[in-house]
């Protein structure tokens, strides 16, 4: 457009063409010279006499040097005369009798020669219409022949100085518009390809005719380009069929250009302009358009043909959505673009009206956005009228949530080719809230846990690596004007950074991570990551928080795959010592996460979260709903999930509200006791043991007595942690207990346990045997047994036994059971003792217990086979002891009954 250097134009066959140019000259126009090749004997058999003698007029004048007018109308009327000759043969050829070339150079040459300040004779007129006559026969003019002609009469028309209308100029005005209309009808001829015409023609046609509008500062100039357009996209128009349509790539372009000359302040110029437009238009909808929709469409096409500028551009904008490609829709906004960034203020003006118009309704889908991003970011210095920056913030802005992939992913190229930092894009794209969390939400789904969950997004549109979005998300949270938003999103940020952090540590994340785009190949993708989540704490103001982090070396710990949940623990810690606002939120927004069986870095959540119930407002928030999705991560087999989860249970015991609802845990902790995993065991037994500490009875006591259920297989364990463990959490249980409390099943329970801590008083390990005495204290307690209370506290085992015997006779057969359990003791001296205790019992009980005597001999005889020799010889012993004892009995059962006989008899 106006005020602008002109630049040389170069067709697309390469050459250097000068009809391109603002100011054209004949010393700027360049061509080949003219040699003429001449057929040696053409057949001139079957012309007329006036047809040879132009052929003759032909070869005469291309052998002349200086030429008069005369001679050179002559020859350009016997061209169309030879030229009309072969046209009516069959096969007719012009090169039979001249090589069209030369014909066509030479004319071309006559045009040039034809002065540019002047229009005072019609060989220029005649020329052209020559030209017209030479491309109606064979052999056809090859693409850069058209174009060498084309721009030849362009430069030779469109150059000549205004000629006004008057009374004493009225033969100049005619013969100029005689020369427009040959002109006109050389480049609809040339326009041609056979019966159609070829729009890839056309496309060139129209880049040697534009740069007249744009580059020239001459309102005559303009106008007349913009005529020959318009009267060239007219006659386009009167056919249904084009050739090469779909190739016909500058639709855009050219809706763009003529856009803004539709607003220009010249009357001419905005009118030329708006009425080729509505050609350009109605091109797009006889080939665009369904056929249904066509007549319709064209109806109110013409009402608004040659109206006023607002009309022009409503009827732009809606082209531009329902009719133009991606592609081209993106040549409008490069072209307007363009304009806003030159120093011509109307240009400026009238392409912000545009843009205006068109970003008043939804913007449809749009193609080269990385060329519209770049041009942004290069010129947006340059763009200083504050309407026009408004629209190209906005571009920015709505690419960015449309495109967001190809917006991040072209600046951030710019920015590590060119080195230069220029903020101003991140600025742009952080100033609308609402784009600013749609762009941070999209960004969110290309980091790695999002990817790894939902895999790989197929489609033929760019896709940035996680890395490149850890950068954005980096770069946008350095704008200090969203603060807000970041405070919204901070739950989502936060866990998704800690969780990639997770994924980069622990994981082999190499192949989500790679950057397909090598933009940032140089960037570590974990010091990156770890970078934006201190820049996120900072920004929202917990620097605090960042530095307590240093100090306790949890920034280090967090990137140590040894150490990494110790990191992730004391950055947990940090918010709650420090008294983070967001601890809540987060603590929710991890609860939803959890939610999702598939949860990516499950176990970096749950040690995050328990971290985070040591908070008292956290702990406030659980309810029924959170506990069962907590409860439901039970089902995993994993050692390390089912560790955290353990202790995230023990910190539900530690406040009121989430001690009402460990209930909902308890259960898959005591299955945990079950696991195949010895740690896993181990681990629980620990946490039951803690977790005693803080439960009481009334709130507690179905647990506890499930519990004293689960822990008696403990008791028999061979390895020794595990069995003193499981006997110190029965001794607590036992002193949670009050003895009013003490009913069935417990008591039962309680009672099913006797002998085994009176056994385990000789068990190998001390520390049990300590246990052990503790436990009996609390059960005879319990019982109310106070004289076995006082053995208890300083009397052997034995001596225990005996006084239980004793005393609680009526237990005799329940005892006999305990220890004929023991039998299968994995330590002789407590298989000893129960043997000894079995054998005392069996001695007291009477004939009626013989079915539980039974089931006892058959195991005492069993353990005549002990590999300790000592419990082997005792049991031999007592077997014997039991055998006699047995035979006294059944005498003294015989005699007793021989003697009621006796009586019996006597009576009678």
């Amino acid at each position: 457009m106006q005020g602008r250097e002109a630049p040389a134009h170069t067709c697309p066959c390469g050459t250097l063409q000068a009809a391109a140019r603002c100011e054209i000259s004949p010393q700027r126009v360049t061509f080949e010279p003219c040699t003429p090749h001449v057929s040696s004997e053409p057949d001139l058999t079957g012309l007329r006499q006036s047809e040879r003698d132009a052929y003759e007029s032909i070869m005469e004048f291309l052998e002349q040097e200086r030429m008069s007018e005369f001679s050179k109308l002559s020859f350009l009327r016997a061209v169309e005369t030879l030229s009309g000759v072969v046209r009516t043969q069959p096969d007719g050829n012009m090169n039979d009798y001249c090589p069209k070339n030369v014909l066509a150079k030479k004319v071309k040459m006559l045009i040039l020669e034809e002065s540019f300040e002047v229009l005072d004779s019609n060989v220029r007129q005649q020329a052209m219409l020559c030209i017209v006559a030479l491309s109606q026969v064979n052999p056809p003019f090859h693409l850069s022949q058209k174009l060498d002609l084309v721009n030849a009469g362009v430069a030779s028309v469109f150059s000549l100085p205004l000629i006004m209308p008057s009374l004493d100029r009225k033969d100049s005005a005619s013969l100029y518009l005689q020369t427009v209309q040959a002109l006109d009808d050389m480049l609809h001829a040339l326009v041609m390809d056979d019966l159609n015409p070829d729009m890839r023609i056309l496309q060139h046609f129209l880049e040697v005719l534009l740069p007249w509008v744009t580059l020239s500062d001459k309102v005559h100039e303009q106008t007349r380009a913009l005529g020959a357009m318009s009267r060239l996209l007219r006659f386009i128009c009167n056919f249904p069929e084009l050739s090469h349509m779909a190739e016909f790539s500058m639709s855009g372009t050219l809706m763009g250009i003529l856009g803004l000359f539709c607003l220009h302040d010249n009357h001419d110029i905005s009118m030329g302009a708006s009425e080729a437009l509505h050609y350009l238009f109605k091109i797009l909808v006889l080939q665009r358009s369904v056929k249904q929709k066509t007549e319709g469409t064209l109806k109110d096409l013409q009402k608004h043909f040659r109206g006023e500028w607002l009309a022009s551009m409503q009827t732009l904008t809606w082209f531009f959505r329902k009719y133009l490609s991606p592609n081209e829709r993106a040549d409008v906004f490069l072209v307007a673009m363009e304009t806003v960034a030159s120093s011509h203020v109307p240009e400026v003006y009238a392409a912000a009206r545009m843009l205006k118009m068109i970003l008043k309704y939804p913007l449809p889908e749009m193609g080269k956005v990385p060329e519209i991003i770049q041009y942004i970011y290069h010129h947006m210095r340059s763009i200083s009228e504050g309407s026009a920056q408004k629209m190209v913030r906005k571009i920015l802005h709505l690419l960015a949530q449309a495109h967001t992939d190809d917006v991040i992913l072209t600046l951030f190229k710019i920015e590590d080719q060119s080195q230069k930092g220029v903020r101003k894009p991140w600025e742009i794209l952080a100033s609308f809230p609402k784009g600013y969390e749609m762009i941070m939400e999209h960004l969110l789904q290309r980091l790695v846990p999002y990817r790894k969950a939902k895999g790989q997004e197929p489609g033929p549109r760019t896709v940035i690596s996680p890395l490149i979005a850890t950068r954005a998300i980096h770069e946008l949270l350095l704008e200090p004007s969203r603060r807000m938003e970041v405070q919204s999103a901070f739950s989502s940020l936060f866990t998704a950074l800690l969780s990639q952090i997770s994924c980069l540590v622990l994981e082999d994340c190499a192949d989500i991570m790679q950057d397909q785009q090598h933009v940032t190949e140089w960037v570590d993708p974990l010091s990156s990551t770890v970078e934006a989540l201190k820049t996120l704490m900072r920004c929202s103001g917990y620097a605090d928080h960042v530095s307590y982090v240093r100090k306790l070396g949890g920034w280090e710990l967090l990137v140590n795959p040894e150490r990494h949940y110790d990191g992730v623990a004391v950055l947990a810690r940090s918010l709650v010592v420090m008294d983070c606002w967001h601890n809540c939120p987060l603590f929710s927004h991890i609860i939803r996460l959890l939610q999702e069986p598939d949860c990516v870095n499950h176990l970096t959540a749950l040690v995050f979260l328990t971290e985070l119930l040591q908070c008292p407002e956290v702990a406030a928030t659980v309810d029924d709903i959170t506990t069962h999705v907590l409860a439901n991560w039970f089902k995993s087999e994993e050692p390390a999930t089912l560790k955290v989860l353990l202790h995230t249970a023990e910190v539900f015991a530690q406040h009121p509200t989430t001690e009402r609802r460990l209930r909902i845990l308890q259960p898959h902790m005591l299955n945990c006791c079950y696991s195949s995993d010895g740690d896993i065991v181990m681990e629980t037994l620990l946490v039951l043991r803690r977790l005693l500490q803080h439960l009481s009875w009334a709130a507690s006591s179905a647990f506890l007595i499930q519990l004293s259920f689960t822990l008696a297989p403990f008791f028999e364990e061979e390895l020794e942690h595990l069995r003193l463990a499981a006997f110190e959490i029965y001794r607590s249980l036992l002193a949670k207990v009050k003895r009013r409390t003490l009913v069935f099943p417990l008591r039962h329970q309680v009672l099913n346990l006797v002998i085994p801590l009176v056994l385990h008083l000789r068990d190998v390990n001390i520390n049990v045997a300590q246990v052990c005495r503790l436990a009996l204290n609390h059960t005879a307690a319990l019982l109310g047994w106070s004289r076995l209370k006082v053995l208890v506290a300083e009397e052997d085992e034995f001596t225990i036994l005996r006084a239980l015997l004793q005393q609680q006779a009526s237990k005799a057969l329940w005892f006999l059971r305990q220890s004929v359990a023991l039998f299968k003791s994995s330590q002789a001296a407590i298989r000893q003792a129960a043997v000894w205790f079995a054998g005392q019992i069996m001695q007291t009980l009477g004939m009626e217990e013989e079915e539980g005597v039974e089931e006892a001999y058959t195991a005492l005889r069993s353990m005549r086979k002990d590999p300790d020799p000592t419990v082997s010889c005792l049991t031999m012993q007592t077997l014997y002891v039991l055998e006699t004892h047995r035979q006294q009995a059944l005498a003294k059962a015989s005699v007793t009954c021989f003697c009621r006989r006796r009586a019996r008899r006597s009576c009678l």
